[in-house]
């Protein structure tokens, strides 16, 4: 069968990820604090749904590799052909997989590009000022704010029952542009603001997530869990007392608990070892602190490989974005939460041809129309026992200012 040669080459100087211009429009991103992959073009697309999404995207994946003649001058993780990943909460909603033309990858000072056919690798140039900035208005989500504190309210409730142990429920706002919203824009507005963060964009989903679900290099994974907010002030020295009592909430550290255990009892069946630390640290972002856990392991060596998908079907949905127990979180969000999540707090990244990749939880996020006039911006809280409603919409007001203030500042 006549394969496509896919080749990758290192790089010279360019400029910062975010930057780029290869006359062709952005079809993923994937940054941190300046390294990272964001891709060109689009040489296949597709969607999956319904339970065995993360199996269908393998293997569609798989079948897109079996056409490609791989020439790679560079080796390790991200190099080669890529595919950028969305998938949807939900398994009735679409998961969006695309392959780019053309990907500029950064890692630790190297640069690379890879590229699909036989000519040589397009020049790169830096993307020009933009000429317009649009007008942006906001209207309300899926629910009033009082009404998402009412079902705050009935979620605590059924915990305080011993229903379960914890939900998660989110809220929606929209936004809409007087004038196509530049997607480059809004990622580089993020990226500036929100280093610590992994920018991402997959199929007009655009977001800054601190929670990374899972990274699988080389037999080694790696899950970062978020559970556990307090707001900032901008005052150092009342946001060091903050952290101090957060790192000392009962209810926040219930919270995280929860979250810690579904992931490492989900990563514990692939893995010879995994180490969970005894307690949280406190990771201070712009606008917000979380309490923040590293969970880590070594992969089994088994029959059946272990790839990235392996790992993301196994732990999504943590306890982080759904609840505990799961099935009866799910229950209760789709009885009380009045929206479709699409493919908000769904796993977010991208594969190589080995398998390995990155993968982050969507949070932080919006999701733009087709025209890019508008967006859905999203945000969740982890409601307990202890949960206030008031404080709940306080806290989920302070994780849809990073989408808000990159909008409002194109």
């Amino acid at each position: 069968m006549p394969t496509t040669p896919v080749t990758t080459e290192l790089l010279g100087e360019h400029p910062e990820l975010s930057h780029i211009d290869v006359g062709r429009e952005v079809s993923g991103s994937w940054i941190r604090g300046g390294d990272g992959l964001i891709g060109f073009g689009v040489r296949a697309r597709t969607t999956v749904t319904g339970k065995n999404r993360f199996n269908d995207a393998r293997a569609w994946w798989k079948s897109q590799l079996a056409s490609y003649d791989i020439r790679n001058n560079v080796r390790g993780s991200g190099t080669g052909p890529v595919l950028f990943a969305s998938f949807a909460f939900n398994d009735d909603q679409p998961t969006e997989l695309i392959v780019p033309e053309i990907v500029v990858g950064r890692k630790n000072g190297e640069s690379w590009i890879t590229w699909f056919g036989s000519d040589a690798h397009p020049e790169l140039s830096a993307v020009s000022a933009p000429t317009s900035h649009p007008r942006i208005t906001w209207r309300e989500g899926s629910l009033q704010d009082s009404v998402w504190k009412s079902r705050v309210a009935d979620a605590v409730k059924r915990i305080k029952t011993g229903a379960l142990d914890k939900v998660v429920l989110a809220r929606d706002v929209n936004a809409d542009s007087d004038s196509p919203m530049d997607i480059r824009a809004i990622i580089h507005n993020l990226e500036s603001k929100y280093p610590s963060t992994w920018v991402f964009t997959v199929a007009g989903l655009v977001g800054a997530t601190p929670e990374l679900l899972a990274r699988l290099s080389k037999a080694l994974v790696t899950s970062r869990v978020l559970a556990g907010t307090i707001r900032m002030t901008g005052d150092e020295a009342k946001d060091l007392a903050l952290a101090g009592s957060l790192a000392k909430s009962s209810k926040d550290l219930e919270e995280h608990e929860y979250a810690v255990r579904s992931v490492a009892d989900a990563l514990a069946p692939y893995c010879s070892s995994t180490n969970v630390p005894e307690a949280p640290f406190v990771l201070h972002l712009a606008n917000v602190m979380h309490l923040a856990t590293d969970v880590t392991g070594v992969v089994n060596e088994s029959a059946v490989p272990v790839d990235i998908f392996t790992v993301i079907s196994s732990l999504h949905p943590s306890a982080a974005v759904c609840g505990t127990p799961t099935e009866v979180a799910r229950g209760l969000i789709a009885e009380l939460e009045g929206m479709n999540r699409n493919r908000y707090a769904g796993p977010v990244g991208w594969v190589d041809a080995r398998g390995d990749g990155e993968m982050g939880i969507a949070l932080r996020c919006g999701l733009l129309s087709e025209d890019a006039r508008s967006v859905r911006l999203f945000a969740g809280c982890g409601i307990v026992a202890g949960s206030v409603p008031e404080d709940e919409l306080a806290e989920s007001q302070a994780k849809l200012s990073p989408m808000r203030t990159a909008l409002e500042t194109l």
